[in-house]
């Protein structure tokens, strides 16, 4: 259920709304092409949105039960804060 509507998938998709000022959090694959990465960074960065760049593209589909995923977008605060507690945690404890 893409999270209950909380989560966006796709490039298209997640440019438009970033650009709208809709996502809180950008998590983007390390599969991503180098021209991709650097838009969706400098357009996080313009719009004051934090953004992930870490995981492959089969472990962010597995999130939503998919075979790959290569740019997901949060569209809800509350879970982006948790996504982001969560994922400094767990780099903390990478060492």
């Amino acid at each position: 259920t893409k999270g209950a509507g909380k989560l966006i998938e796709g490039y298209n998709k997640c440019e438009d709304k970033i650009k709208h000022g809709k996502v809180f959090l950008c998590i983007l694959s390390k599969s991503i092409s180098e021209n991709s990465y650097k838009k969706f960074k400098n357009l996080c960065e313009k719009q004051g949105i934090e953004y992930i760049y870490d995981y492959n593209k089969e472990e962010l589909g597995s999130i939503l039960g998919r075979k790959e995923i290569n740019v997901l977008g949060v569209i809800d605060n509350n879970m982006s804060t948790r996504l982001m507690e969560i994922y400094y945690a767990n780099q903390n404890n990478r060492g």
